[in-house]
C-alpha cells in the first residue's frame, strides 16, 4: 500500500520512498517525518525532484515503492499551479473553494434554497446543512477569505470579479489565498513567493511563522526560507536528507561537512602514500619484508573517504566593465510617462552617482518597469529629460524577455549575434561556464526554459562590458545556485547598478541606495534595505505618500 490513512501518530511518515523515470532513479530509500508546528523547506538543484516530491506527498503522483502514512481525517491543501482553473468563479468563491468540504456544503445549501418546490425533506436537509455550515465556520468564510486576499495585496475591488477578469498577478495571489484558507492541517506550497511583492512576501512569512500545522514548501527565495523554515530537506543525487534549521543553517552545516570529508580524504590519501612508499622500499628487503607485507594489508583495507559529488551547478557570473565610470552618470529630470491611459511617472527626478547600486522598491511595478524602458531607450518619456554621461555604456535586462527569444537561432548563434562576436570557441567556452555545455549550446533559443533564458541574458550582459547595468527582476526563474552566483557577481561589480527584485536577501546584500516610487512622491535614501524597512520615519512617509492616492493622481 502506498498511502495509508491512520488515526495516529500526528505526523506524516515517508518510508523507503522510491521513484524513477525510465532508467533514471529520481528518489531512492527516502525516509522522512513531518510533524505539526514545523515548516520544511525543500531545496535542491533544478531537476532534482523538489516539485515531484510535493506531487507525491499530495497524491497527484504515485511512487514506485514505499509508503506515505498520513493522519486520518487531516486536510491537505496544495497551491494550485493552474491559473485558469477557476475562470468562471469570483475571486472570493475561488478562495473558499480551497476547503472542499465547506464549499460542498455551501453549494448544496445554495442549490437547495434556490428550489421552487421546497419540500419537507428539503427542509430537514436544509437544517442539517445549516448546522454543518455553522460548524465549519461558513458564516465567517467570506470575511476570512477577504483578510487573506488583503494580506496578499488583492484589493477589495477585485473580490467580486470573476477570475477571468483579473490579470495573472492577481490570479497567483488568489490561488495562494485559496491554499491558506480554512487552516488546513497540511500545507504544500510550490514557489509561493512567485509574483508577490515584498510587502506580500512579508505578510506570508508572518502568516506561516504563526501557522501551527505542517508546512512543506519549495522556494528559491533565501530570505523567505530563512524566515519561515524550521527544517531543511536537501535533495541531492536521489537522497533526501533532513536538517534541523533554516536555509542558512543548512548551508553552513553543509560547508562544514564537505570540509570534513575533504580533510578525511586528504588524511587517508597521505596515509596511503606513506604505506605505498614503505612497501616499495622494503618489500625486497628480507629483514623488512614481514613489516612491508603487514602494511600492504593495511593499505588494502584502507578505504578513501570519497566526497559525494553534488548535483548542484553554479554558473560563473562576473561583470567586468571595459571602461571606468566617470563622474557624470545619469540625470533624470522631470520625467512624466503615461502608458495605456495610466500615468505611471510624473515629474520624476533622480541623479545616479558613480558608486551607486540602487534598488528600486515598492508596489508601483508599472512605474519601475516603465522607468527601465525609458532608460534603456525602448520608450520615450512624454516630457522631461534623460541625460547619460559620456563615459557610460549600459546593458539592460528586461522583465519581459519573450520577444528577445522569438528566433530559431541556437544559443551559441544567438549570443554571437547579441554580443557582436564571431569567435565560436570563446562563445562556446563562455556558455559552458554558464552551464550550457556541449550540445546544449546548440538548442534553439525559442524552446528555452525561463531559467535558461535568464542565463542567456546574463551572458549577453557580461560580454557587453557595460559599466552601468539596468536589471528589472533578474532573479525570476533562477534556482538558488544561480541566484547566489548572480548575487556574488553584482556585489563585486565595479560599475553602476539600478535594479529591482523581490528577493529580500538579494536587495539587502547588494544595494547601497534605496529608491521607492510612491503614488504621492519618491523616497530616496542611502542605506541598506534592512535599515530602510526598519526606519519609522520612512514608514510614516510611505503611509503618507500612499494614503489617499492612486497612481492616476500622480
Amino acid at each position: 500500500m502506498f498511502v495509508i490513512l491512520c488515526n495516529t501518530p500526528p505526523v506524516i511518515t515517508v518510508t523507503d520512498l522510491a521513484l524513477g523515470f525510465g532508467e533514471r532513479s529520481l528518489f531512492k530509500d527516502v525516509n522522512l517525518k513531518f510533524t505539526p508546528g514545523n515548516c520544511y523547506g525543500i531545496i535542491g538543484a533544478n531537476g532534482a525532484g523538489k516539485s515531484t516530491l510535493l506531487r507525491i506527498l499530495s497524491g497527484e503522483l504515485r511512487q514506485d515503492k514505499g509508503e506515505i502514512i498520513i493522519p486520518n481525517g487531516k486536510r491537505m491543501a496544495v497551491l494550485n499551479q493552474n491559473h485558469f482553473a477557476f475562470e468562471d468563479n469570483s475571486v472570493l468563491e475561488t478562495v473558499i473553494m480551497g476547503w472542499p468540504k465547506l464549499d460542498a456544503v455551501k453549494s448544496e445549501r445554495e442549490t437547495l434554497y434556490a428550489k421552487e418546490d421546497f419540500t419537507e425533506a428539503d427542509g430537514i436537509r436544509a437544517s442539517e446543512l445549516e448546522a454543518e455550515f455553522a460548524e465549519l465556520g461558513g458564516w465567517e468564510a467570506e470575511a476570512q477569505a477577504a483578510i487573506l486576499l488583503s494580506g496578499l495585496g488583492v484589493a477589495e475591488s477585485y473580490h467580486e470579479k470573476f477570475m477571468k477578469e483579473v490579470d495573472e498577478g492577481i490570479k497567483v495571489r488568489v490561488l495562494l489565498a485559496q491554499a491558506l484558507f480554512g487552516n488546513p492541517d497540511i500545507l504544500l506550497l510550490d514557489e509561493p513567493t512567485n509574483g508577490l511583492d515584498l510587502d506580500s512576501i512579508t505578510w506570508l512569512e508572518d502568516f506561516l511563522i504563526d501557522f501551527s500545522n505542517i508546512v512543506i514548501v519549495v522556494s528559491h527565495d533565501r530570505h523567505f526560507l530563512n524566515a519561515v523554515c524550521t527544517h531543511t530537506c536537501d535533495i541531492d543525487y536521489g537522497k533526501v536528507r533532513m536538517y534541523t534549521g533554516n536555509y542558512d543553517f543548512w548551508y553552513r552545516m553543509n560547508q562544514i561537512l564537505v570540509q570534513q570529508q575533504k580533510d578525511l580524504k586528504k588524511k587517508n590519501e597521505d596515509k596511503a602514500k606513506d604505506l605505498k612508499e614503505f612497501i616499495q622500499r622494503f618489500s625486497s628487503n628480507a629483514s623488512k619484508s614481514r613489516q612491508a607485507t603487514s602494511r600492504k594489508k593495511v593499505l588494502e583495507k584502507l578505504v578513501l573517504a570519497d566526497i559525494a559529488p553534488s548535483s548542484r551547478r553554479f554558473p560563473y557570473v562576473a561583470f567586468k566593465p571595459d571602461r571606468e565610470v566617470g563622474n557624470n552618470v545619469l540625470r533624470i529630470e522631470g520625467v512624466t510617462k503615461t502608458i495605456e491611459g495610466t500615468r505611471i511617472l510624473k515629474d520624476f527626478t533622480l541623479t545616479l552617482n558613480r558608486d551607486d547600486k540602487i534598488a528600486l522598491v515598492g508596489r508601483e511595478h508599472m512605474a519601475k518597469t516603465g522607468l527601465f524602458q525609458i532608460l534603456s531607450g525602448e520608450e520615450e518619456p512624454d516630457s522631461g529629460q534623460v541625460s547619460w554621461g559620456q563615459t557610460i555604456t549600459r546593458s539592460y535586462f528586461p522583465r519581459d524577455n519573450t520577444r528577445l527569444f522569438d528566433s530559431d537561432l541556437s544559443i551559441a548563434d544567438w549570443l554571437k549575434e547579441e554580443a557582436g562576436s564571431d569567435d565560436d570557441t570563446y562563445i562556446r567556452s563562455f556558455l559552458g561556464r554558464m552551464l550550457f555545455s556541449g550540445d546544449e549550446a546548440l538548442k534553439p533559443v525559442r524552446v528555452l526554459s525561463g531559467g535558461e533564458k535568464v542565463r542567456c541574458l546574463l551572458s549577453r550582459m557580461m560580454l557587453s562590458g557595460a559599466n552601468c547595468l539596468l536589471m528589472d527582476e533578474p532573479t525570476n526563474h533562477l534556482d538558488l545556485e544561480a541566484i547566489t552566483a548572480l548575487n556574488d557577481g553584482l556585489i563585486e561589480y565595479a560599475g553602476v547598478l539600478l535594479f529591482t527584485s523581490h528577493d529580500h536577501e538579494f536587495i539587502t546584500s547588494i544595494a547601497n541606495r534605496i529608491v521607492e516610487i510612491c503614488p504621492g512622491g519618491v523616497i530616496d535614501r542611502y542605506m541598506s534595505f534592512d535599515e530602510y524597512l526598519k526606519d519609522r520615519q520612512i514608514s510614516a512617509l510611505r503611509d503618507q505618500y500612499y494614503h489617499g492616492h492612486v497612481v492616476a493622481e500622480m
